[in-house]
């Protein structure tokens, strides 16, 4: 019976390690509490260097992606609603031992900075396929070589949430 116990716990834990991610839009997947980043590199997603342009807010968005090097990706977002900078973010994706985290800082249009000197908005790394990565709380998908979406999900000041998605072209 011990012996039926033991394997049955067993079971259960690896069980839990295998459901890693709850989805929580038709695009975005979350990881859950206990899970970890799956293994991943930067040439899994060095397709989404490059300088990319769409439309959202109101505005017009820019997303420049360099290639990988030095073990991160960086970039610099801005959005400009009626020939204005409405605000800058500096995202980065790196590696972090053998998975991928995107982090991010925004910035207002005169370039004063929205988090603490020291915080990051982080998203690890949930899923990854050839031609789509889902970090929590943000998914890329390359459409193909001169297109790729990237859905972002948004929390309203109530609390509730919605995917937005932003359409680039390069």
């Amino acid at each position: 019976m011990i012996k039926y116990l033991l394997l049955y716990a067993l079971v259960a834990i690896i069980s839990s390690t295998v459901y890693t991610q709850t989805k929580v839009s038709e695009n975005i997947l979350t990881l859950d509490s206990l899970a970890t980043s799956p293994k991943a590199t930067l040439n899994d997603v060095a397709w989404i260097s490059g300088n990319w342009k769409g439309k959202a807010f109101g505005g017009i968005t820019e997303e420049n992606w360099s290639e990988p090097s030095g073990d991160s990706m960086m970039a610099a977002f801005k959005l400009i609603v009626d020939n204005k900078v409405n605000f800058y973010e500096i995202e980065i994706i790196r590696q972090v031992k053998e998975s991928l985290i995107l982090q991010l800082k925004h910035f207002s249009g005169s370039l004063k900075g929205w988090e603490s000197k020291d915080e990051t908005v982080d998203f690890p790394l949930v899923k990854i396929d050839k031609n789509i990565a889902y970090f929590d709380g943000m998914t890329f998908e390359k459409v193909n070589t001169n297109e790729m979406n990237v859905y972002v999900l948004m929390h309203d000041k109530n609390g509730s949430a919605s995917e937005l998605k932003f359409n680039y072209k390069k």
